[in-house]
């Protein structure tokens, strides 16, 4: 079931963000040209879609290229309810995704960490004493292929 939208995005709303999505970087002033509205009009919208929580603008950085020698994906398979779960796993601080799923795991949660050893520490230390995490399973990244955040508005 979808989660229904709590903001409606109108076409210069979606225009705004396909914007920022192809350069987070771009001028209030240039989206204004490119989108029909003033500076000052655009800089109330991506405010209030940000407030909103449709949209973040952020920075987003190749780990390995600032000291994380290691990302992996962590499947887990739970008992009871996985709201809590991942509510806990949330709350790791080197967890930057987490997704309950349909499939063979439960939840998927994505970590970025320095070293082996550290991946061995969250997952031994951190998320496997979870109550309710019964298993899990390191999906360790080999090499980034593609990473991109411009699937646009529907």
């Amino acid at each position: 079931m979808n989660k229904p939208r709590s903001t409606p995005l109108d076409d210069v709303s979606k225009a705004i963000i396909a914007e920022l999505q192809e350069d987070g970087r771009r001028s209030y002033a240039a989206i204004g040209k490119a989108v029909g509205l003033s500076e000052a009009a655009v800089r109330q919208r991506v405010q209030r879609l940000v407030d909103s929580g449709v949209m973040q603008v952020v920075a987003v950085t190749d780990p390995t290229e600032i000291g994380f020698a290691r990302q992996a994906m962590i499947g887990i398979r739970a008992t009871g309810e996985l709201e809590p779960i991942a509510d806990a796993l949330a709350e790791v601080k080197e967890v930057d995704y987490v997704v309950i799923t349909a499939g063979s795991f439960d939840l998927l949660a994505e970590v970025v960490c320095e070293s082996d050893e550290h991946l061995l520490e969250i997952i031994s230390r951190r998320i496997r004493t979870i109550p309710g995490v019964m298993t899990t399973e390191a999906l360790v990244y080999l090499k980034l292929r593609k990473q991109t955040y411009s699937w646009g508005v529907r």
